[in-house]
């Protein structure tokens, strides 16, 4: 035991010299150490970041042999100051063995031994290896109208009663050193199905320090800028969520974060990506958010897509070319309870504008109020207003994945939705959900929508989850067959419903 002591320190001491203590040299405090020892400097340091203390007397007492609390309350010490971000696998499996060794003394010394333990283990975790982690949903369907199909928007659904593996996911991560990591997603969506394989690498990318600061990230990429302000209600942003091969750049001040993206943005990727089915283009996109107060963040952000080529001579060959620009903030009112706003401006191309008229706006605001405040539930209250000419790249409001805005013009007016979102959480087991949105067209022969679902969720352990929901769909009972302008697009008539049982997993 003494030789699994002594070797201990000398390395714990080791790694703490390597990792936490700058080069420079410190004023010895203690007497019997003299300048000439081979030890001098690393104690010397060592006390000046106060993991070693000495005596009462200003000894140090270097050549008596250390009780097991001396040495827990080294170990203690230097866990707090040990840079684990620079220490090897075989550094972290030693402390590993430590804090094992010496879990009594340490308990003793009120050092949390728990939170140490899941410290290391997330280090670990990134050393030395690939870190595997992986999402999977499927999901049982009944009682669709299979004449409508609605349900079939987002997914691959069919029929009256489906079964359907809605998604699966593998994250990859691997950190390569201290300033490269390597980020991979394998999966399949339902969305699309019918044109993409069973499996692809949705997004794939490396994620380097370049220096003062500034941080790039290169490959097959998503962001959403919109959903990371928290500003997104239900399913979707109005406009986000990019999928894109690109260079994003990262400087983070603390207080004012800037981002700045050059993509192409059809390249092998969906053309609804970005809203865009006519052509292959550049997508240069800009985000700087601020917390301005403690209470008060707001920032903004645009996206410029340009065009390879004039768009095609059937729609007058004209530029296709289109900058969307917002600004949004988040107010918290209390600690629970926050006021949020989003605002966007469309400037679209000579060539949109044939089908889509003049410029569009869209704005959104909300009151998110945590489980917290109200102690029963957690409340979305949201109002948006999105000029039908506005082009959208995402499907927001479509809770099991029918659309609540497929009836919604292509120019011409404003829509007007309405909804509330409210979730529950009864303790580690058991929540709840109920959702309502309201959509008015404001247009002449369109019938309003509504669609609301309601819900339950289980808990069956960490890695297992169950939800049972029932969603209904109601486009109205006077729209025409057909709606007509630049592009003919079918309206829907009546309701549909669905039963959906889910089964979660994550590893």
């Amino acid at each position: 035991m003494k030789k699994f002591i002594i070797a201990a320190a000398v390395m714990v001491l080791t790694i703490l010299a390597l990792f936490a203590v700058p080069a420079f040299a410190a004023t010895n405090p203690f007497m019997d150490v003299p300048a000439s020892h081979w030890a001098y400097d690393a104690v010397s340091q060592l006390a000046s970041r106060g993991v070693i203390s000495g005596y009462p007397d200003g000894s140090y007492k270097g050549t008596r042999p250390a009780t097991r609390y001396e040495m827990a309350s080294v170990i203690a010490r230097s866990l707090a100051q040990v840079d684990l971000e620079k220490a090897s696998k075989q550094d972290v499996e030693l402390l590993k063995r430590l804090i094992v060794e010496f879990k009594d003394e340490l308990d003793a010394l009120g050092v949390r031994v728990d939170g140490i333990d899941a410290r290391l283990a997330v280090i670990e975790r990134d050393l030395g290896g690939w870190s595997i982690s992986g999402q999977l949903r499927f999901d049982a369907n009944f009682g669709m109208n299979r004449a409508h199909g609605w349900y079939n928007d987002d997914m691959t659904q069919s029929g009256k009663n489906d079964f359907d593996l809605n998604r699966y996911r593998i994250f990859l991560n691997k950190r390569i050193n201290d300033t490269t990591t390597f980020f991979a997603r394998l999966g399949k969506s339902g969305r699309g199905n019918t044109t993409q394989p069973a499996a692809r690498w949705d997004y794939y990318s490396i994620t380097t320090k370049l220096g003062y600061g500034l941080t790039m990230t290169a490959g097959s990429i998503n962001f959403d800028w919109e959903d990371e302000a928290g500003l997104v209600g239900a399913n979707a942003s109005l406009f986000g969520d990019i999928n894109a091969n690109a260079f994003i750049f990262t400087r983070d001040w603390g207080i004012a974060n800037l981002q700045f993206v050059i993509a192409r943005a059809n390249d092998n990727k969906a053309a609804s990506d970005t809203g865009n089915s006519w052509e292959e283009e550049f997508l240069l996109a800009a985000k700087a958010n601020f917390d301005i107060a403690e209470r008060l963040n707001a920032g903004v952000m645009a996206y410029y897509q340009r065009g390879d080529e004039d768009v095609p001579s059937s729609r007058g060959g004209l530029n296709n070319n289109m900058l969307t620009a917002g600004a949004y903030f988040s107010y918290s009112i209390t600690r629970s309870m926050a006021l949020k706003g989003l605002y966007y401006y469309q400037d679209q191309g000579e060539g949109r504008k044939i089908a889509r008229g003049d410029n569009a706006h869209a704005w959104r605001v909300a009151l998110d109020v945590d489980q917290d405040a109200l102690k029963f539930t957690r409340l979305w209250l949201e109002y948006s207003q999105i000029d039908n000419n506005f082009i959208r790249n995402e499907t927001p409001y479509a809770f099991n994945g029918v659309s609540l805005l497929n009836n919604q013009p292509m120019n011409g007016g404003t829509t007007k939705v309405y909804g509330v979102n409210t979730s529950q959480v009864w303790g580690d087991k058991w929540r709840t959900f109920l959702g309502y949105y309201h959509a008015d067209f404001n247009t002449a022969g369109v019938d309003e929508a509504n669609e609301w679902v309601l819900g339950v969720g289980y808990r069956l352990n960490p890695a297992v989850e169950f939800e049972l929901s029932y969603n209904n769909i109601n486009y109205g009972d006077t729209n025409p067959t057909a709606y007509l302008n630049q592009f003919e697009k079918s309206l829907r008539n009546g309701d549909d419903h669905q039963i959906r049982f889910r089964t979660f997993v994550s590893f």
